[in-house]
This record gives structure tokens, C-alpha cells and sequence, in this order.
């Protein structure tokens, strides 16, 4: 089995997808052990760190990578197989920002109220228990909530040589947010440039559909990913695969726009992968889908359509790649 580990100093952090060169080549079929920072670059510690006093913007959400994946061509996927998503500390952050969330003014929703206060909330995070715990910042009010890991993003460098900041989701990727994106999760991403440039960061111990108030809780992660490439196979937009659904993302302005595009693909791709009619694969779509929310707070938004695999005759995509990855990663796992 072949393993790399790597850990970013935090002068090595990237902060777009493109235009950055490779930390590393890795060959597919390596096991990759990597450390990400937090959306904060580590720096929000405690309520008294605001983020606009401690963090330099716009370098908000690094990634880990890029990675040059040999042998990735525009026209392939890469597929990249989540084995393992733990918190690297015992601790996490959440905040509210003047003019960023759902429920805010923003620079493109004028409005006349006074904006909302710059607040930070801790999180205790208990990983024997699998819990977090939520303190009320203005209260006594506390709760324990399961630890449900995820990476925010993920994503791969842009064609025609485009650099795009990471906050930004779009059919390279990138700051998705979807809940989905857990351990266990194959993503499918289209290669757009020679050796693909995948990067990964902006852990959540856990997340809301939709990440209302613009931030989850916000974690730095330890994160085992699986790597494969699809040769000749390409992936308009980023899919999702676990044991039991298919999964079509869609990033865009406005909400509708991104659960068009996700919809639209989960349709064409069901259609492809059976030898349905398109409006027979439409019907089913409708009838057997589920749509979770992956952000409304970001540049673009994210909208993901789901179908069980068991609605579907061949279930197996990508060349069974997932099947293959999580038999890797269950390797990799038992010999640790």
C-alpha cells in the first residue's frame, strides 16, 4: 500500500484552486494522510479573537494541496474517497460576521439595518464521545450535539489557466459546504488541467444545511483520503457516491440556478447510467430524490440532488471506484 503523509507549515496553505503549483505527485491508488487547517488558519482561539482583528483577509479558508495526481488529463475525474475525517484538537469555532451569513445584509443584498455583531462561539470537542458541546454566548443555555465530521471544501484547479479563491463553489469545486462530504464519500471531480491540482480543507466537526449564520463549526482535521483516476470519463459537475445514493451538486446564483444545475445532473447522469428516456429518468428523479441544502451564505450557493442507489437497475459508477476505494481504505484502516 502505497501511503504519503503531509502537513502544511502555514506559509505552504493555499488559498485558491489554480494557479498555485503541486506540494506534491502522488500516483493513483496512494492513501493520502493529510493535516488541514481551520477556515481561521488556527488564529480565532477564544471569544475574544475576533476574526476581523486576528485574521488578514482575504486569506480565509486555506486548503491543503494542490496535489498532482499522475496521469490526469482534462477529460478524466479523479476520484477522491474520504476514508477517514477526525478533529485535530479538542476544541472548535463558530462566528457571525456583519455582513456575511443568510440572514444578513451582504455587499449584493443592500439593506438599512445596522449589521449584525461580530460574535464567536467555542466548542468543546469530545472525540471518545462523539459529541460537541454548544455554549449560548448570551445565556446559560447548553447542549451536546453528535460529531459529524466533514470537509467545507474540496475541489480541483479551474480550466484556461483561472485562479479561484477557495470560498467560491463553482464545477471545479470548492467551498460546497454540503453536510454530505463526510468519511465514507467518494467525490468525482472533472480534471481540467494536467495532473488535476486537488485540494481539501475547511473541516467541520459539524454543519446545518445550509450554514445559515456563514460558518460551521469550524475544525482543523486529520483527513485520510483514497485516490483514483477515471481515464477518459469526465464529470461536469462534482458528484458525490456512498453506500446507498448517488449524489449531483450545483453551485450558482441565484438558490434556484444551483438546484437546477444539480437536479439537471443527477437526471442526465440517472438517464446515462440506465438507458432511461430522459423524461422517464425525470420522473423518477422527482419522485425518488431528496435535495439537501449546502450553503446560502457563500459567493455562490450550493444545492445537492440525492437518489438511492436501489431505485436505479446499475448502480455501479465510475468504474466501481468507490467500491474499490472504501475496500482500500478499509485496508488502510485495519492496519492501523
Amino acid at each position: 500500500m502505497n501511503v504519503v503523509s503531509y502537513q502544511p507549515g502555514a506559509d505552504e496553505l493555499s488559498y485558491t484552486f489554480g494557479g498555485r503549483p503541486a506540494v506534491g505527485t502522488i500516483k493513483p491508488g496512494t492513501i493520502v494522510e493529510l493535516f488541514t487547517e481551520d477556515c481561521f488558519g488556527g488564529r480565532v482561539r477564544g471569544v475574544d479573537d475576533l476574526p476581523s482583528a486576528v485574521c488578514e483577509f482575504p486569506f480565509l479558508n486555506p486548503v491543503t494541496g494542490p496535489f498532482h495526481v499522475e496521469g490526469a488529463e482534462p477529460g478524466d475525474t479523479l476520484a477522491l474517497h474520504f476514508v477517514s475525517i477526525e478533529p485535530a484538537r479538542d476544541w472548535a469555532v463558530s462566528t457571525t460576521f456583519p455582513h456575511f451569513g443568510a440572514l444578513t445584509a451582504t455587499h449584493t443584498t443592500a439593506m438599512l439595518h445596522a449589521p449584525l455583531d461580530e460574535v464567536v462561539w467555542m466548542y468543546e470537542v469530545d472525540r471518545e464521545r462523539r459529541v460537541v458541546r454548544y455554549q449560548a454566548r448570551r445565556g446559560d443555555f447548553s447542549v451536546e450535539m453528535p460529531l459529524d465530521p466533514m470537509h467545507g471544501t474540496v475541489g480541483v484547479a479551474p480550466a484556461a489557466s483561472e485562479a479561484r479563491m477557495t470560498i467560491t463553489p463553482d464545477a471545479h469545486g470548492g467551498n460546497m459546504d454540503t453536510p454530505e462530504l463526510r468519511a465514507g464519500v467518494t467525490v468525482y471531480l472533472g480534471v481540467n488541467v494536467a495532473g488535476g491540482l486537488f485540494s481539501i480543507g475547511d473541516g467541520h466537526c459539524r454543519q446545518g444545511h445550509g450554514e445559515v449564520c456563514g460558518t460551521a463549526v469550524e475544525a482543523a482535521m486529520n483527513t485520510v483520503v483514497a485516490v483514483e483516476l477515471i481515464k477518459g470519463v469526465g464529470t461536469p459537475w462534482p458528484r458525490l457516491e456512498d453506500d446507498a445514493h448517488l449524489m449531483s451538486t450545483g453551485s450558482a446564483r441565484p438558490l434556484e440556478d444551483a438546484y437546477r444545475i444539480s437536479q439537471h445532473d443527477l437526471v442526465t447522469w440517472t438517464s446515462s447510467l440506465t438507458g432511461l428516456d430522459l423524461l422517464d429518468a425525470y420522473q423518477l428523479v422527482s419522485q425518488g430524490g431528496e435535495a439537501p441544502v449546502g450553503n446560502v451564505c457563500d459567493t455562490n450557493y450550493t444545492m445537492v440532488a440525492k437518489l438511492p442507489k436501489a431505485y436505479l437497475s446499475t448502480p455501479e459508477v465510475y468504474e466501481s471506484a468507490h467500491s474499490r476505494l472504501r475496500a482500500l481504505g478499509g485496508e488502510y484502516l485495519s492496519s492501523r
